[in-house]
């Protein structure tokens, strides 16, 4: 009997063209999910005892999850992607069950998102794109880059990619990271959240989420920042209190945000960050470049071959 493969990760799904002759030669069966985000905790429950492997995306990747799949065929997975925060590592090691994750595929592909969306903010040309659109002919007055200070949060791999992409520009970085064996490169100073946050123009998410950051830009946060700060959020959506975000939106207190992430995905369609006319809003799309999904694709097959003792091609 063939192994049977279960992909569900969007990105790797939308170049199918291009993984599915490289992993048939394993020669395993793979099955492509029907998703545009994630399929549910339900669905993966009815789905996974069906495969021997499973190639994840951001589904919600549970202890009962892979209970259920280590009930019928399962035998590996490999998560696509930097982010882990969806995954239940500790269940997989209760239960023998190798997994791993492919890290520092996306820093330069995610670090160049965040700093277009960081001039997107500072020259509003969303805006103007939109308004032109409509009829007008907006004379909006930007805010120039050099000199000005960005808080990095997270100074991992697409930490580093964006500090050396803004350091260009002749911005100043102050790089939050409470990694014990984090260093500071040329030109960017180390400090401890939310330490220095009021000295920021820009905020830029580029780190993991855990359980001890979730929210870590709250209300309390908010108010300790600028009047008009510029928020860009390129990692995870609950690093935000989304509704501190709104308020601060609101008040104007947060002169415009950019999100790729946010605390629901799909976003819904009552949220006012729809609404607000200085949001930019991405789709969790941030590191979905040809030449990057192509290059994770294959590793990711790679390591799920090696675990299901076939011989990497």
């Amino acid at each position: 009997m063939k192994l049977k493969i279960l992909v569900t990760c969007p990105p790797m799904l939308g170049m199918r063209e291009q993984f599915l002759p490289y992993i048939e030669k394993y020669d395993v069966e793979v099955v492509c999910a029907n998703v545009v985000q994630t399929l549910s905790e339900k669905e993966l429950i009815e789905l996974l005892p069906s495969f021997d492997g499973w190639i994840i995306g951001d589904d919600p990747a549970t202890r009962a999850v892979f209970e259920a799949g280590k009930g019928g065929r399962l035998k590996a997975a490999v998560k696509w992607g930097i982010g882990v925060d969806n995954v239940d590592f500790q269940a997989c090691k209760d239960m023998n069950i190798p997994i791993t994750n492919t890290p520092n595929m996306f820093g330069g592909e995610v670090a160049d998102i965040g700093v277009g969306y960081l001039i997107a903010l500072a020259r509003e040309t969303f805006f103007i794109d939109r308004e032109i659109r409509s009829g007008h002919w907006p004379k909006n007055r930007g805010i120039s880059l050099s000199g000005k200070k960005v808080g990095l949060v997270g100074y991992g791999d697409i930490g580093r990619s964006a500090a050396l992409r803004l350091s260009a520009f002749g911005m100043n970085v102050i790089a939050f990271d409470p990694g014990k064996d984090v260093i500071s490169d040329p030109g960017v100073a180390l400090s401890v959240w939310p330490e220095r946050i009021e000295e920021c123009d820009f905020i830029m998410f580029t780190c993991s989420l855990n359980n001890s950051n979730r929210h870590m830009l709250n209300h309390a946060v908010l108010n300790k920042c600028k009047d008009g700060i510029r928020v860009i959020n390129v990692a995870r959506g609950p690093l935000i209190d989304e509704l501190a975000l709104c308020d601060a939106l609101r008040s104007g207190k947060v002169h415009s945000a950019a999100l790729d992430v946010f605390e629901i995905e799909p976003l819904p369609l009552d949220s006012y960050l729809r609404e607000h006319p200085l949001c930019v809003l991405g789709s969790h799309n941030g590191s979905n470049t040809s030449d990057a999904v192509a290059k994770t694709n294959i590793v990711a097959i790679d390591h799920l071959m090696r675990f299901l003792g076939k011989e990497t091609l």
